[in-house]
């Protein structure tokens, strides 16, 4: 890394939302760059506070698309600050889905 590299700092992914590949993932990536610190922040304060649960759990305390959820988990997953249980319960579309709880 450059000195350069060092002051032309970007924020990228898990700080940001990002996108595998451009297009329409890109285009939702952007739309909720504005929200995403904000869903996150409420997301790990649920984790807490409530205790462990899977995405489409926390999208439903939260009043939240689980659109908007999960790739907030995956943000928070890749921080360090939440962590897999090891347990799995049935989600909405009845398949087992990793039970969250905050690191």
């Amino acid at each position: 890394m450059t000195q350069m590299d060092l002051l032309d700092w970007t924020p990228r992914y898990p700080v940001t939302p990002g996108a595998k590949v451009s297009g329409t993932s890109q285009e939702a990536a952007e739309a909720v760059r504005p929200r995403a610190g904000i869903v996150r922040a409420k997301v790990l304060a649920t984790l807490r506070s409530t205790g462990p649960m899977t995405t489409d759990e926390c999208a439903d305390v939260l009043r939240e698309s689980v659109l908007t959820i999960r790739p907030r988990f995956s943000e928070l997953r890749a921080l360090g600050l939440i962590e897999d249980t090891g347990d799995r319960r049935q989600n909405d579309s009845g398949r087992n889905a990793i039970v969250w709880r905050a690191a």
